[in-house]
């Protein structure tokens, strides 16, 4: 049996797609948790020309897309457009910046052998496929909000340096907009990749189960799952001093205020006392 590949990307946080079901005529509601196929006649509506029927796409809500038997990359570019139609806010020139290939192998072999490029199945199962692009997808939406992460550790870096030199006072705006951003770090990476959730062919296959926890640890996504968990709530307590050291800034200025504002009452009262002022 010839080599199946796989091509993920991960081009944006979220794809709506209910909304691509029914543009392509797809008489079902997808739920969160399953990813939209894409094959045959309908791939070939979506390219404008004949497409291997060995050739699909896998489009996950998440917002990764998976090539199975990977079309070249002008077809990828049509599909990427496509996309865009109905989520403007996917920018096109960052959608090739997350990436992974992988490829399966069917050949005689006693068990599941894992690579780095490839995995190698004794016999074919029609779940592999779905499998694969699955684990595939999750790595590379995993990949995409690391680097987001890292991104929010570097404003954080620039808001210490800034204490350091003691430059203590922090708007109320760029505490929010600070926060909001960790929010949506968790809400994409902890909440909507669903690490810990599994399809749904591996709670009644045995051997699907299985085959997704081999690929699930190999990938290390339940680790980078926990890690970035572990990173998020470390942000989440920095971003706590931060609002602490700034509302005691603004509580110590309050303060300050009130005692001069007594300070110069008590002097306008002296000077009433004494007759200095009228």
């Amino acid at each position: 049996m010839k080599a199946i590949t796989f091509k993920a990307f991960a081009i944006t946080n979220e794809i709506d797609l209910n909304k691509i079901a029914i543009h392509c005529g797809i008489p079902k509601k997808f739920t969160w948790e399953e990813p939209l196929i894409l094959k045959g006649d309908i791939l070939t509506v979506i390219l404008g020309h004949e497409v291997e029927e060995a050739k699909m796409v896998l489009v996950f809500s998440f917002g990764s897309v998976v090539f199975i038997n990977h079309l070249d990359a002008n077809e990828i570019q049509l599909f990427f457009h496509f996309v865009h139609s109905f989520e403007p806010d996917i920018n096109l020139i960052d959608a090739y910046k997350y990436t992974d290939d992988y490829s399966l192998h069917v050949r005689e072999t006693e068990t599941v052998e894992l690579t780095d490029e490839y995995v190698v199945v004794p016999e074919y199962d029609s779940f592999y496929p779905e499998l694969i692009s699955t684990v595939l997808a999750k790595s590379a939406a995993l990949e995409r909000t690391e680097v987001q992460l890292g991104q929010i550790h570097d404003k954080l870096e620039n808001m210490i340096d800034r204490l350091e030199k003691g430059k203590l006072r922090i708007g109320n705006k760029e505490l929010a907009r600070t926060t909001a951003k960790i929010v949506r770090h968790e809400y994409n990476t902890l909440a909507y990749i669903m690490i810990l959730d599994k399809p749904d062919i591996t709670w009644s296959s045995i051997t699907a189960n299985e085959f997704y926890d081999k690929m699930m640890e190999f990938f290390e996504l339940n680790d980078r799952y926990k890690i970035l968990k572990s990173k998020t709530e470390i942000l989440y307590n920095i971003m706590d001093g931060f609002s602490t050291i700034s509302h005691s800034i603004r509580g110590l200025f309050v303060e300050w205020i009130i005692v001069i504002l007594i300070v110069i009452e008590i002097g306008l009262t002296i000077f009433q006392i004494n007759g200095w002022l009228p």
